[in-house]
């Protein structure tokens, strides 16, 4: 794809697609809740007071009613022994009402998030970070696939629909969403390359990709010109930053005046990837109840 933009940088509305999405998820509930009786149940369990993240698990909460699924919070203070977590996860395994479990990152620095993340049993791990779904994404079975990068997918599907043989780069490793994305990347037919904290020349190697993912983490990292022509461009990043004038501001990982002027399609911060990572979330969850209820009728 070396086509230049053919407008200035077209918008990928996150908050258009997400919305779509929530209301199929939202007829399959009723159609699910007419056929045995049963809603799924999502619990999310939040260690901390990180305000963003308060504010993040609210809205999971508020969604997942809206979507006509059980909500069940369980916000815990920073000082909770990990033990004591990994004892409630143990519960909520166990809880024939909850279908989903997600718990909260980042946790506080005294635990161990993989500990954590993999005390969920793999069919109740809708965020799919778990050892096991995620060696089935990258064995290429199916399993819960992790939200994040999920959205990016389907953002990415809305302005390609055939991602063969194109050129996807991920900027970020983690396993959070640089090497899931990488491998769904790969799924679809990509060649696919990821740059990370060592990458030599990472210019030079956002500047290949058809397809350009950033989730660095560092604010406005992505300048124009690390972007080829006609791209189109994933922006998982959010920071909020000062403005100068007393007030601040959220932005993404990627500088947005200037990449929307070499991109085909971009993705805004806020209302691009934020709210694609909750519908997907809602996605999991239903599609993680399904067979349990099913079975259950």
């Amino acid at each position: 794809m070396t086509d230049s933009p053919s407008d200035v940088g077209n918008i990928i509305d996150g908050k258009a697609i997400a919305r779509r999405l929530t209301d199929r998820v939202k007829a399959e509930v009723e159609a699910l809740h007419d056929a045995t009786g049963a809603t799924p149940g999502l619990a999310v369990v939040l260690v901390g007071n990180d305000p963003a993240s308060e504010v993040y698990v609210r809205n999971k909460a508020l969604q997942t009613h809206r979507a006509g699924m059980r909500s069940f919070m369980h916000m815990l203070p920073a000082s909770t022994p990990q033990e004591e977590v990994l004892d409630l996860i143990r519960q909520l395994n166990d809880t024939p009402q909850i279908h989903g479990i997600l718990v909260q990152l980042p946790l506080p620095a005294h635990m161990d998030p993989v500990a954590v993340t993999n005390a969920i049993r793999p069919e109740k791990d809708v965020d799919g970070l778990g050892a096991v779904n995620a060696g089935r994404l990258s064995l290429g079975i199916d399993g819960i696939v992790p939200c994040t990068p999920l959205g990016c997918l389907m953002l990415i599907r809305e302005t390609l629909p055939d991602l063969r043989g194109l050129h996807a780069v991920v900027i970020g490793a983690s396993n959070l969403v640089g090497k899931p994305m990488a491998q769904l990347l790969l799924r679809e037919g990509c060649t696919v390359s990821i740059g990370h904290i060592h990458t030599r020349d990472p210019q030079g190697l956002a500047r290949q990709g058809d397809i350009l993912v950033v989730a660095t983490g560092r604010s406005e990292l992505v300048r124009g010109d690390w972007i080829k022509p006609g791209a189109t461009v994933i922006d998982v990043g959010i920071s909020r930053v000062p403005t100068g004038d007393g007030k601040t501001k959220l932005v993404g990982d990627v500088v947005f005046e200037e990449a929307r002027k070499v991109a085909r399609h971009i993705t805004p911060v806020p209302g691009g990837v934020g709210p694609m990572t909750i519908a997907c979330l809602l996605h999991n969850t239903l599609q993680a109840a399904r067979p349990l209820l099913e079975a259950a009728s």
